[in-house]
């Protein structure tokens, strides 16, 4: 077997989001000595424990989460009703095949349905298999049902919808798809608030257009309802498919239970994972009801998606989020951070802009922020990039305003020290 020398790799290696972070120097011999594949660049640190708004590593130290596990314990860590829920289940049955009715599913799929514009539900593992879905749907309808014979789908750049071989074809972003060719066919993106490549884009081959409320990945920007206007009358007119993304907006993040929501508009398809189960691995494609017709006994599957563990993950968490009003809490606590940012943050000559929706936040700043995010975990806050130059700020929805006044202390003092 062969043996790295113990050297020093670069520094520079690709984050698990896609965009580029910094990370301490690890030797070559420590990473071969896994038995992993080295695809995530780590962070220096091991997390062993969660409780709220804070984890603790392995050596003791506390951290302030504002990164929620990338948009995922949208509840906090380790939620109480999510727990006692999943240690019941899991006495009762962990799995069974799709070949059988899964009663968890049926619950799960009528608070969805129940809470939002769309008339059936498809539970998978992850968000890359619910956009996936979605874009099998999306032909599928036009193929089978209409008979027109479509399979474009059309996305946007900077956009990231997954990272399998055709989410990640129609992510936006080339740097994700390097290394992986030939890409399936059947996929173009046009520049995000560009009408003209938009219309010139369409053609009697496209199926749908895709589209993220908020481009989280690509830079924490927020699509413009004028925007939003155009597309929505381009499917009319066209014939096409709307589907909504809604992987890292959904489940209360943005101030709306779905973000979606704060543009009036009704998708035909949107997709769902992350904040979905609260940390359990589950995601969702979501339609109207006339798109039932596509997806027929036999024409799409998944041996785990649905299973009892991950629907009593599921169930508990949208009760939670229904019942305690938590996307009402994240638009009023998304508004004092926000707020709190531009107060502290607004004069420095460092940040250029400060946006998102709700707790979903992102500060801009004139150069990349790999340091930063470091130098945070050293202070005690974790947060994330987006894109090179952009902090990326996703707390859990329980967040109070005084850790909201800890993190943005915390932010303030690393940006105005970098200035200095």
């Amino acid at each position: 077997m062969s043996k790295e020398p113990n050297t020093l790799v670069s520094e520079e290696m690709p984050s698990t989001d896609g965009s580029e972070v910094q990370t301490e120097k690890v030797s070559a011999k420590a990473q071969t000595n896994s038995s992993l594949f080295p695809n995530y660049a780590r962070y220096p640190l091991t997390l062993v424990k969660g409780q709220g708004s804070w984890l603790w590593d392995d050596q003791g130290k506390r951290y302030l989460d504002f990164m929620s596990g990338i948009a995922v314990t949208n509840l906090g860590h380790a939620p109480q009703a999510v727990a006692e829920r999943l240690k019941k289940q899991i006495d009762e049955l962990w799995h069974v095949s799709n070949l059988f009715h899964i009663p968890g599913q049926e619950r799960a799929a009528a608070l969805l349905t129940a809470h939002s514009s769309a008339d059936a539900v498809f539970f998978c593992n992850s968000g890359a298999e619910a956009n996936e879905a979605a874009i099998k749907l999306a032909r599928r309808y036009h193929q089978k049902v209409k008979q027109t014979g479509r399979y474009e789908i059309i996305t946007f750049t900077q956009s990231f919808h997954g990272r399998t071989l055709a989410t990640l074809t129609a992510t936006g972003q080339d740097k994700v798809k390097e290394g992986f060719l030939p890409l399936p066919a059947g996929f173009k993106s046009v520049p995000l608030h560009d009408q003209t490549a938009l219309e010139a884009a369409i053609s009697e081959h496209t199926a749908a257009i895709m589209l993220e409320m908020v481009q989280a990945e690509g830079g924490m920007y927020p699509v413009d309802p004028a925007f939003v206007d155009v597309i929505t009358k381009l499917c009319r007119e066209h014939g096409l498919l709307l589907i909504i993304d809604e992987v890292q907006t959904g489940m209360g993040r943005t101030g709306k239970l779905f973000s979606f929501e704060h543009y009036g508009i009704e998708p035909d398809i949107f997709t769902l994972a992350k904040g979905l189960g609260s940390g359990f691995s589950v995601g969702a494609m979501l339609g109207k009801g006339y798109l039932r017709e596509a997806f027929t006994a036999g024409s799409h599957g998944s041996t785990f998606g649905g299973t009892p563990l991950a629907m009593a993950a599921v169930q508990a968490t949208i009760e939670t989020i229904i019942d305690d009003k938590l996307p009402e809490r994240a638009a009023e606590m998304g508004d004092y951070l926000f707020h709190s940012l531009q107060k502290q943050l607004g004069d420095s000559p460092f940040v250029k802009d400060i946006r998102g929706k709700g707790l979903m936040v992102g500060i801009e700043c004139a150069e990349p922020v790999a340091e930063l995010v470091l130098a945070g975990q050293k202070k005690g806050i974790l947060f994330i990039t987006a894109g090179p130059n952009v902090i990326r700020l996703l707390p859990n929805l329980y967040v109070t305003k005084n850790e909201i006044d800890q993190a943005v202390t915390w932010i303030a003092e690393l940006i105005w020290e970098h200035v200095a």
